[in-house]
């Protein structure tokens, strides 16, 4: 019967509520991944809508805690949209706030051209960063070579592959090119931290554990920043929301300019560095 689409999505939003909490849109965006649709247009018909085939299986793999965005192979950043798999870290909405701090920092300043993006994973930060300043080129770096295929993909599929490439590598190691803007969204999670099943069974813990207090990453990439930073410019590093201390004193140690963030939300979320005496 035609509109039976609408009772669906509620009784599936409700049965996801159990594992999720954003259950009518977790319900929305798979049905619409199975109608083969945008969320918006299947908002927009909803109520003319059978129940796409393949739907009730997609609800049954959220309930088992799989992530939405594993399920689907997608998730949208910034304004674009990137494939995502079990081999890098979902992107979250409030990692925007890193592309935020760095395109309020070069506003009404000389754009950034060479962009750096450690820990890249999907590739999400790098692609947001480059799609802002088109003139730039950037270089994601991770350890995993996975998440690298994944990177370049996404560069292929956003049309900014002439512009982005990909290396394997240990954070900065071994780099000798200075960049006027560095992004990074390291592991920050303490490995005694206990998480939602979506996120400990199913994302990868290289990108999510950082040592007993969560600060391993930013101990490797704080003494790296000096000599990968250009004179003029800016990192902006994600941090976990009770780090702000504790990460901001390890890059302040090497003598750096640190500033704190707060996403949306009110919570700390980010550190922009630069360089002492400018």
């Amino acid at each position: 019967m035609t509109g039976e689409a609408a009772q669906s999505l509620r009784d599936a939003a409700t049965r996801i509520a159990t594992v999720s909490d954003t259950p009518r849109l977790d319900a929305e965006l798979l049905m619409a991944h199975a109608a083969g649709i945008t969320r918006e247009e299947l908002i927009l018909h909803l109520h003319r809508m059978d129940v796409p085939p393949g739907f009730a299986a997609l609800v049954e793999r959220r309930m088992d805690a799989e992530p939405v965005s594993h399920i689907t192979g997608t998730r949208d950043f910034w304004t674009l949209t990137l494939r995502v798999s079990a081999d890098v870290l979902t992107p979250r909405p409030d990692s925007e706030t890193l592309v935020e701090v760095a395109v309020a920092h070069f506003a009404g300043r000389t754009p950034p051209q060479r962009i750096l993006d450690l820990g890249t994973g999907s590739g999400a930060l790098l692609l947001a960063a480059l799609d802002e300043w088109r003139d730039a080129t950037g270089l994601g770096v991770d350890l995993s070579q996975a998440a690298l295929d994944i990177a370049g993909d996404n560069a292929r599929r956003t049309g900014m592959a002439d512009r982005a490439s990909f290396a394997q590598g240990n954070w900065g190691e071994g780099l000798d090119t200075r960049f006027d803007l560095i992004l990074a969204n390291p592991p920050y999670i303490s490995t005694h931290a206990l998480l939602p099943r979506d996120v400990a069974d199913h994302e990868p813990h290289l990108a999510l554990f950082a040592g007993a207090d969560g600060l391993d990453a930013y101990r490797v990439i704080a003494p790296q920043v000096p000599g990968l930073l250009a004179p003029a410019g800016i990192a902006v590093i994600e941090i976990g929301f009770d780090q702000g201390e504790s990460a901001a004193a390890l890059f302040a140690a090497e003598g750096l300019a640190v500033a704190l963030h707060r996403d949306l939300g009110g919570r700390a979320r980010c550190l922009s560095v630069q360089m002492r005496n400018r």
